[in-house]
């Protein structure tokens, strides 16, 4: 490999353009909306993506699963009040395509509602809208799951 071509994947790599590649190498795509604070709610969600990633898995098929949170549902992604915070940690070893979003709308109108910041879990990537996250998924051809 030429120098430029390891400069120009480390730089994919770096800003994370490799798991968006493999997101979109993946024969199967599904993202699964969490709107809700309710970790009933939050555990089925990560059921299904779990159930999802398992027989695709057992089929050798790729499949890319994004959970995709806002609004009440961005409790699942907050640092200070996840109930399912230590399942998404281990979730997120096991499984390299699973991927958590957070609204940062949502985050933005919480902050100020609370009048303080707050963590969002390490696993967990900001995106400036959920709603408009799972529209721009769908037009790419994902399936849409709501528990």
């Amino acid at each position: 490999m030429t120098f430029i071509a390891r400069t120009v994947v480390a730089l994919l790599a770096l800003f994370g353009a490799s798991t968006i590649a493999a997101a979109q190498d993946a024969k199967h795509k599904v993202p699964i909306q969490v709107s809700m604070n309710d970790p009933a709610g939050m555990n089925l969600a990560l059921n299904n993506a779990q159930n999802v990633i398992n027989y695709y898995k057992a089929k050798k098929e790729t499949v890319d699963v994004q959970i995709v949170t806002y609004g009440p549902g961005l409790h699942m992604l907050r640092g200070d009040t996840s109930p399912v915070k230590q399942r998404v940690a281990t979730m997120s070893l096991e499984n390299p395509n699973l991927h958590f979003l957070a609204c940062q709308n949502t985050r933005d109108n919480m902050t100020k509602a609370e009048g303080k910041e707050f963590p969002i879990i390490s696993e967990a990537k900001l995106v400036p809208s959920g709603v408009i996250t799972l529209m721009e998924l769908q037009e790419k051809g994902y399936s849409y799951i709501r528990p």
